[in-house]
């Protein structure tokens, strides 16, 4: 990952470019849609408003899945029930459970994910269907699914929509569910929702229930929401934040939650008077698209604007944090996806005679039943485990992740519930560090960048990339991810390129993370701050609802 090169400028408290002309978006307002758009999209593998995608079950099992399906269409239009999307990796009871690869093709899990209940019983929720994404969530774009890769929605079909949780970003873009879920383990609902300008949650680690959630790589996974509307996903959070699950030994508990409910003072007025936030200079980098730097640089005129203080900040460890990432969750991933093998886990491939191949019973299986990406992380995982690499691979990345965490420990104002808090020595710290005063270094409520370095590319473009720069687009996401914290994927309007005509795009993603547990609070600053920095997208959703409400 030594290829991200960093622009070494000393940034102003704003402005990280010259500021050009002011910011339009004209994003239109999406359609109601229909099975030939959902269709067209992909971005269903099992349910959908067809109700006929079920291809992978018996024909029993399939009947009964429709038959429920259809029911709870009819349910949502009589009681006004609220339709959910699942990402396919989190188990929904009566629907098969693939994560997108042949070697799961048909599974069933005979219990529904402690999360997907939970949304039944807080948001009055039907599931809609299991969406498409990246083979066992490993990918940037949706397109390594063993059901064909999602698109981007009108005006942006062709696109990508981001991965890997591709498919539930889609479904909401496209109205065809109020709220998805998914799972976001180096940015996969944070850039999804960058690219189909809707938001996205990661909250912190532990929080939501992983129980029925097939695992990635455990110590990074994440439940995650994507919806068009912030409020829904507060008012989720607010319902789950003291819910401990018993199932999941990653589930926080009461014990630890109530530690870090002590939470500094909200927004008040729709003013962010009194709040400090931090641009990283780390993440002015070359690659980073200009029209996502003016648009980044929008954002923090607008924050000033309405009280807020933004300052330079540095995390050093950042420009290791891509490299660690790619070495602890491929690790992981292997040793996960050691089970499936066709004998305890898996679809067995029947089309040899025999499965053994120079004494590997499973060889044959896992060749035809893993895609390339999954091949390519089991491998590199494999490896960087084995002894002749743990020393020099595994166990310097698992001390770049706790550099990464203490960099943003050192940064926040509120100290980290789950450690002592702790005094940072200025001669401990980097030499790259800015200093505000001969106290220290400023500290911040919030820290602010881009979400994903570009808009959303061409799948045609997708498709030509090397596995290293799809890897490169996760660099703002990874971070959070490696300390475990919560970060918000939210619209901003980025300028439009009139020659690109209608497959231009007038908004970017902005992604704000706090520190570990300080989820409300920064769901509560982002809905003051929501409305102003993507102005269009938020007067179509405000257009849309009246429109509903008959006004």
């Amino acid at each position: 990952m030594s290829g991200i090169r960093h622009c070494r400028v000393k940034l102003p408290p704003v402005a990280l470019t010259t500021p050009g002309r002011r910011l339009v978006s004209k994003y239109p307002v999406s359609f109601e849609p229909n099975a030939q758009h959902v269709h067209e999209v992909n971005c269903y593998i099992s349910g959908g408003p067809s109700a006929e995608n079920f291809s992978d079950l018996s024909r029993e099992k399939r009947e009964q899945a429709k038959s429920a399906i259809k029911s709870a269409v009819r349910e949502e239009k009589e009681l006004k029930f609220n339709r959910l999307a699942v990402k396919d990796n989190i188990a929904v009871q009566g629907l098969p459970t693939t994560c997108a690869s042949r070697i799961l093709r048909g599974h069933e899990i005979p219990f529904t994910a402690t999360v997907v209940k939970q949304w039944e019983t807080y948001n009055a929720a039907i599931v809609r269907g299991k969406t498409n994404m990246d083979e066992f969530g490993m990918g940037s774009h949706s397109t390594a699914s063993a059901y064909g890769p999602v698109s981007n929605v009108h005006p942006l079909e062709g696109r990508s929509p981001g991965g890997s949780s591709g498919g539930s970003a889609a479904a909401v873009r496209i109205r065809d569910s109020k709220d998805a879920l998914g799972t976001d383990t180096g940015g996969s609902i944070r850039i999804p929702a960058a690219y189909t300008c809707t938001y996205g949650f990661k909250p912190s680690y532990g929080m939501l229930s992983r129980w029925g959630v097939v695992p990635y790589a455990n110590s990074l996974d994440t439940v995650g929401i994507i919806a068009r509307q912030l409020e829904r996903i507060t008012k989720m959070i607010q319902n789950l934040y003291h819910k401990h699950d018993p199932n999941d030994p990653t589930s926080l508990p009461n014990s630890v939650r109530e530690r870090g409910i002590g939470l500094q003072s909200h927004p008040k007025n729709g003013r962010l008077d009194g709040f400090t936030f931090g641009v990283p200079i780390e993440y002015n980098i070359e690659e980073l698209d200009s029209r996502i730097r003016t648009g980044w640089t929008q954002a923090l005129e607008k924050i000033q604007e309405l009280g807020g203080r933004v300052v330079p900040i540095s995390l050093p460890s950042t420009k290791h944090a891509l490299s660690a990432y790619y070495i602890i969750a491929p690790a992981e991933a292997a040793s996960n996806l050691s089970k499936y093998d066709g004998i305890r886990y898996g679809k067995r491939d029947d089309g040899t005679a025999s499965d053994a191949v120079d004494g590997v019973l499973y060889a044959n299986t896992r060749g035809a039943g893993f895609g390339a990406e999954v091949k390519r992380r089991i491998l590199l995982g494999s490896y960087t485990l084995s002894s002749e690499a743990m020393n020099n691979h595994f166990i310097q990345a698992q001390k770049v992740r706790q550099l990464v965490r203490r960099d943003f420990d050192r940064v926040f104002v509120l100290s980290n519930p789950l450690k002592d808090e702790e005094v940072f020595d200025l001669s401990d710290m980097d030499g790259s560090v800015v200093l505000e005063n001969k106290l220290g270094p400023s500290q911040v409520d919030f820290v602010v960048c881009p979400t994903a370095p570009t808009p959303p590319p061409s799948l045609e473009d997708v498709a030509k990339q090397t596995p290293l720069d799809a890897y490169m687009n996760d660099v703002f996401t990874v971070p959070a991810s490696l300390a475990g914290l919560p970060a918000l994927s939210m619209p901003m309007d980025i300028p439009r390129v009139p020659a690109l005509g209608t497959a231009d795009m007038g908004f970017g993603g902005l992604q704000l993370i706090g520190q570990f547990w300080d989820d409300a609070r920064l769901l509560a600053v982002a809905g003051h701050l929501a409305p102003v920095i993507s102005t269009e997208t938020f007067m179509a959703q405000s257009r849309f609802h009246k429109h509903l409400a008959g006004e």
